[in-house]
This record gives C-alpha cells, sequence and structure tokens, in this order.
C-alpha cells in the first residue's frame, strides 16, 4: 500500500462488491462497482433511496456488460421501487456513458450542471475542437513528433461519442450550494473545477457523507489536463482552488470516490493532494532550466510506462502544470521556429 494511503482508514477495505451486487455505506446509500476497459478497470457508482424510488449516481460506460449488470440490479436490489432520477457527477464517458439509456428506461431525468451537460453534448456530438482529430495539433504544438504516435491519436477521433453513444436531450441544471432532497437526507451541491468544466460533488451533513466523484480519490489525483477546446487554461490552480471547499466539512465524513474504496480522513487526502501537485510543480522548474516542451515533461512526472490512452492523458497534465508556471510567471513561453512550444525559467 503506498504510505499516503496509510493515512486514510478505509471501512469496506476488504469489500468490493461484485458487478449486479451492491454494498451498503450508510443509511440509504449503496455501493456498485462498474468495469471498464483502461488500466483504471472500473468506476464506482450509487444507488441512493428515494422516497418512492431511487436516485442513481452515475451511469457507467455503454457497453452491454455495463447494461446487463445494470439489469441485475434492476431486478434484485430495487425492492419493487423505480428509478426516479439519474444524476451525472461530470460528462467524462464513465460516469455519463449510459445516461440517455438510463433515463429512456425509467422515464426520468437526468440531472447535471450546466458545464457538464453542455461539454457532453458537445463531445457527443464530436463538434470541432472537442472531437478526436483536434487533439494532434494540439499536442504537436507542444512537442509530439512521433508518427506512430499522431496515428495512434487521429484512431480515437471517435473515442468519446463510442462510450457516449446519445445524451438526454434536456436536463435539470445542478449548481453551487442546491439542495437535493433524497429519501431522508438533503444533499448539498459543491462544484469542483479543473478536472471537468463544472463537476458536481454531493455533500450530506445529517450523513457525513461526500459523494465526491473525481474531486477526491483516495489512491491517485484526477487527471487535470489542458485540451485542444481551451488551450489557455490553468486547471491544475483550478483544481486546487476547488480543494478549498472541502476544508470546511468534518474531519470524519465518508468519502464516496468514483475510484478506489470509501475513506475517511478528507483533510487528510486535500492537503495530499496540495502536496503532490506542488512537488510536480517543482520538479517542471527545475527542469525548465533548460526549454522544454509539454512532450519533454512527461517522463519527468510520470516515471511508468504509459499506452496511449494513459499518454493522452499525461500530456495534458503535463501542460497543465507548465501552464500554471506560466500564468505565474515562473515560466516564459517561446514558440520555435520547429512550431513547438517550450518552456523555460524566466
Amino acid at each position: 500500500m503506498n504510505p499516503l494511503e496509510t493515512q486514510l482508514s478505509y471501512p469496506f477495505e476488504d469489500t468490493l462488491p461484485k458487478p449486479g451486487d451492491i454494498q451498503r455505506v450508510c443509511a440509504g446509500v449503496y455501493w456498485l462497482p462498474m468495469g471498464l476497459p483502461f488500466a483504471l478497470n472500473h468506476i464506482n457508482l450509487w444507488l441512493l433511496e428515494d422516497d418512492n424510488g431511487w436516485t442513481i449516481i452515475d451511469c457507467g460506460i455503454s457497453n452491454d456488460d455495463t447494461k446487463a449488470n445494470w439489469e441485475i440490479i434492476f431486478a434484485l436490489h430495487l425492492n419493487g421501487k423505480p428509478v426516479t432520477r439519474v444524476i451525472a457527477t461530470h460528462c467524462h464517458p464513465d460516469h455519463l456513458g449510459l445516461a440517455d439509456w438510463l433515463c429512456e428506461r425509467w422515464q426520468v431525468s437526468l440531472w447535471m450542471s450546466a458545464g457538464e451537460y453542455s461539454f457532453g453534448r458537445m463531445m457527443q456530438a464530436g463538434l470541432s475542437g472537442v472531437e478526436g482529430s483536434s487533439t494532434v495539433p494540439h499536442f504537436q504544438r507542444h512537442g509530439v513528433t512521433d508518427p506512430a504516435l499522431v496515428e495512434q491519436l487521429l484512431g480515437r477521433k471517435n473515442y468519446y461519442p463510442t462510450l457516449v453513444p446519445s445524451v438526454p436531450t434536456a436536463y435539470v441544471r445542478m449548481q453551487e450550494h442546491q439542495l437535493i432532497h433524497i429519501g431522508a437526507h438533503h444533499w448539498r451541491v459543491i462544484t469542483g473545477f479543473g478536472h471537468s468544466p463544472e463537476h458536481v460533488s454531493l455533500y450530506c451533513d445529517e450523513l457525513r457523507c461526500l459523494i465526491s466523484g473525481d474531486m477526491l480519490l483516495p489512491r491517485i489525483s484526477t487527471n487535470v489536463s489542458v485540451w485542444a477546446i481551451e488551450p489557455y487554461a490553468n486547471p491544475v490552480q483550478q483544481f486546487l482552488d476547488s480543494l478549498d471547499k472541502y476544508c470546511d466539512l468534518e474531519s470524519d465524513t465518508l468519502v464516496l470516490p468514483s475510484h478506489g474504496k470509501p475513506f475517511k480522513g478528507i483533510h487528510i487526502r486535500v492537503q495530499q493532494l496540495i502536496d503532490h501537485h506542488h512537488a510536480r510543480l517543482a520538479e517542471v522548474l527545475v527542469a525548465c532550466v533548460t526549454p522544454q516542451s509539454a512532450n519533454d515533461i512527461v517522463p519527468i512526472m510520470f516515471l511508468r510506462p504509459l499506452d496511449t490512452h494513459q499518454l493522452t492523458f499525461a500530456l495534458g497534465e503535463a501542460l497543465a502544470h507548465l501552464h500554471l508556471l506560466w500564468f505565474a510567471g515562473k515560466l516564459q513561453r517561446k514558440l520555435g521556429e520547429d512550431g513547438i512550444y517550450r518552456f523555460v525559467r524566466s
């Protein structure tokens, strides 16, 4: 176990529900993992018991296995009550993929923030700037020159629509501080930035429970990347600023993350994430004593081998750390004669 993990406590350390099964984690809240075809091989979804039915939080990707596991849950674990609402914390495929199918299946509404819903609709439609081919010139400007990698990146053009084949054409907006009544409890919306456009976490003070989505994960830091559609973004700073919102929550809060196991130690984890990014920023600043592209920074920040899926996120995250230092005035950005941006100490 990572030494940082030993500072956290795991109430369900020896538990991981099997696909199609659920695990109660606190009053009216149930945990159900769904498989993913990536190195990060599952996502945690949540069922909340409502007055006359169930609220689903996050959906899984669209594939036959995930649909089959949902059907098992519907048959065995809903106690004869219907699904009454579907909430997606954000627009990434493992969270939004089956939203339209679930909403149609139960004739209910999708609840999301405006930023996440809009971005999900754009990516599902494959609009220019967010579809896969726009990634290639973006990363070429930041040092990607390997023809084989370029070809692999071009092959990911239909990546998002494959995992999210449709998105509901209407939604219910969620926004900061909104209280949502689910069953016997109220859940407060906490928005977060940096990982996605307007990520929603839900906190219940009565239960001391936070459904954190991807904003607070126990083992890894969520990806914070600069993408082609927003080439001047500063997502690391946005993410660090968003972490402040969790500092006032109760210290014994049970955190329900989208990846990894439920844990306690929210204030410790927030500080670990802050320290993690400050350490990466320090590494990048040292490297930039000579001009460095984002592609040059990837092996400094990521020491393990990366597949194409992981490398895409690593490139975006390396650029995000460079951007924070650039906007802070610690780095200068220069465009080379080869068309590549490099960053160097000011």
